[in-house]
């Protein structure tokens, strides 16, 4: 599996360092310092998959070029939500197969289905209230985080309609914690999916890369994993 890197900042170094793990070889770096002479050797490259993890506004930016440069992408990226009816029609018009995630570790996954099994019973609790916060390194910029915000819809799909007091942390180095819980009277309950290495990130998009290939479409990781 061939890889063109769109970013090469610590997510997309470590992507790097794990495509070996995944039979993958990165073939091609793009960076905002990339000239027109950098992007023609990466459509060049024959390239299998673009996996991003830039930034929202230089995926805005260059999706429509991404696309020129392999059949399939895995947008890591964060903070483009707005753009994603347009991102979704350039992939369409290019013929692309498209993984989109906020969070490639497969315990964000696990998580979420924890969740939303228990949304009915938070609902019907009115004593015990709900609470979601999310922890980052302070270089992260958005704020609450894409993850979270997929917790808290996946909440609201199965039936949760109370309010759910959502809060961020960014401080440090802390790679990413998600904590969901409700607070009663004489009691809590914490559900938590804490990170303790960046790499289970590469993992995942190297995982949805090498599921990815072949197909035609816009997909999510939950796709990549069958839940």
């Amino acid at each position: 599996m061939r890889i063109i890197l769109f970013g090469h900042g610590r997510m997309g170094r470590l992507v790097g360092v794990h495509a070996a793990d995944h039979d993958g070889e990165v073939v091609g770096v793009i960076t905002s310092r990339s000239t027109p002479e950098d992007w023609a050797a990466a459509a060049g490259a024959g390239a299998d998959v673009v996996i991003d993890f830039a930034t929202g506004e230089a995926l805005e930016a260059n999706l429509e070029r991404l696309c020129g440069l392999a059949p399939t992408l895995v947008l890591g990226s964060t903070g483009w939500g707005a753009f994603e009816p347009q991102a979704r029609a350039i992939a369409q018009q290019h013929g692309r197969g498209v993984v989109a995630a906020s969070n490639f570790s497969v315990g964000a996954y696990l998580m979420e289905a924890a969740v939303r099994a228990l949304a009915p019973a938070i609902e019907s609790l009115d004593d015990y209230e709900p609470f979601l916060h999310e922890a980052h390194h302070s270089k992260k910029r958005d704020a609450p985080s894409g993850t979270a915000l997929q917790l808290l819809g996946a909440m609201r799909q199965a039936g949760l309609t109370r309010h759910v007091d959502v809060s961020a942390t960014r401080a440090g180095h802390i790679p990413g914690t998600h904590t969901v819980g409700v607070d009663g009277p004489t009691e809590a309950v914490t559900v938590t999916h804490l990170v303790r290495d960046r790499a289970t990130f590469a993992h995942g998009a190297l995982r949805a890369a090498r599921w990815v290939q072949g197909r035609t479409g816009w997909y999510s990781m939950k796709d990549v994993l069958g839940i």
